[in-house]
């Protein structure tokens, strides 16, 4: 069969598509070669659909996507219309897998292909996932549900992986997780980064994400004193009121977020910071709302990516009711996005 995957959602998506095409590839399939999307969809026997349950719009593209090539007659291959295998995969709810189990021939979770060899989509820059998997159970977000909880990587085989890709002139490496930084294996995240910026040969490192919970001091003097590390940080801080950030479930307050950065600025003088930020929470205020602005404007965030808040099924935050209207959503990501994505 001829394959071809569509993904959704985030690097640790885009990771698991290049470890799902060795699972294909494996399994006798080989990919379609086309000059464009909408050749490889034409031609392709068997689509993968790397989905994201994360938020509700994800979601809806991927429903429209199935609804749309489960349609009659939406693909022909000769004048004839031809059977379309669908396997569906990635982030996914149970109330989602539920409504398309019927609608799809395969549901695969994160954890067959976790282990596969990728085959890397980019000749320079590569995704390394070192964890998978979280176990903070913010108010808001499917992943615990969707991936399941924590599970690391051992040490040896994320440094084997980097080693073979620096051989091949890779020179750009991302260390992926939901929170590297509560990465434990035989070591910790900031011996892990040690390790990997031991490794001779010119490139650079990258990782994401950090949970500010967990943004140690001794992280901080890693990512300064490793050479390789790039000083960007993306710290997410979701909120700047303590009562919102409380009933996020997000174990800080905003007061410890502020004096975090203001230690990794000290630390690393030459750091970027970039965030992310949900605006809407159910029961967010205006003057709540307003501490996050107070927030941007102290810490002067280089980026901020900003995420109209959506409801999502089995998450604490859907028994809460979303009383903040799209309308006053919109506004405040406007606000937000003229503070902290000026350049």
């Amino acid at each position: 069969m001829r394959y071809f995957i569509i993904t959704y959602g985030c690097q640790a998506n885009k990771a698991d598509s290049e470890r799902i095409a060795r699972r294909l590839e494996n399994m006798g399939h080989q990919k379609v070669k086309a000059d464009s999307s909408a050749e490889a969809l034409a031609k392709a026997d068997l689509i993968v659909i790397n989905a994201c349950s994360v938020r509700q719009s994800a979601m809806d593209r991927v429903y429209a996507k199935i609804n749309k090539f489960s349609a009659e007659g939406e693909f022909a291959s000769g004048g004839k219309n031809k059977k379309l295998k669908i396997i569906l995969t990635g982030c996914l709810l149970p109330a989602d897998k539920k409504k398309l189990k019927k609608q799809v021939g395969e549901i695969w979770h994160p954890d067959e292909y976790f282990e596969c060899v990728p085959i890397y989509s980019d000749k320079s820059s590569a995704f390394v996932p070192i964890m998978t998997g979280c176990d903070n159970f913010c108010a808001y977000c499917s992943v615990p549900y969707t991936r399941g909880r924590e599970r690391s990587r051992p040490a040896e085989e994320i440094i084997k992986e980097i080693k073979t890709l620096i051989k091949n002139g890779y020179k750009e490496i991302w260390l992926l997780g939901q929170n590297v930084n509560s990465y434990k294996s035989q070591i910790n995240f900031p011996r892990l980064l040690e390790m990997v910026n031991g490794i001779p040969g010119d490139f650079r490192i990258r990782f994401l994400t950090s949970h500010p919970k967990d943004m140690s001091e001794e992280l901080i003097k890693t990512i300064a004193k490793c050479q390789k590390v790039v000083k960007e940080i993306h710290l997410p801080v979701q909120s700047g009121d303590n009562q919102i950030l409380k009933n996020m479930n997000r174990n800080y307050t905003a007061g410890q977020y502020k004096n975090l950065a203001k230690k990794i600025k000290k630390i690393i003088p030459e750091v970027k910071i970039s965030t992310d930020v949900i605006v809407g929470f159910p029961g967010e205020a205006k003057k709540q709302f307003q501490n996050t602005v107070k927030l941007f404007k102290e810490i002067k965030f280089d980026k901020a990516y900003i995420a109209k808040y959506s409801p999502r099924p089995g998450t604490t935050a859907f028994k809460l009711k979303d009383n903040v209207p799209p309308k006053e959503k919109k506004r405040r990501w406007q606000i937000l996005n003229r503070l902290a994505n000026k350049k």
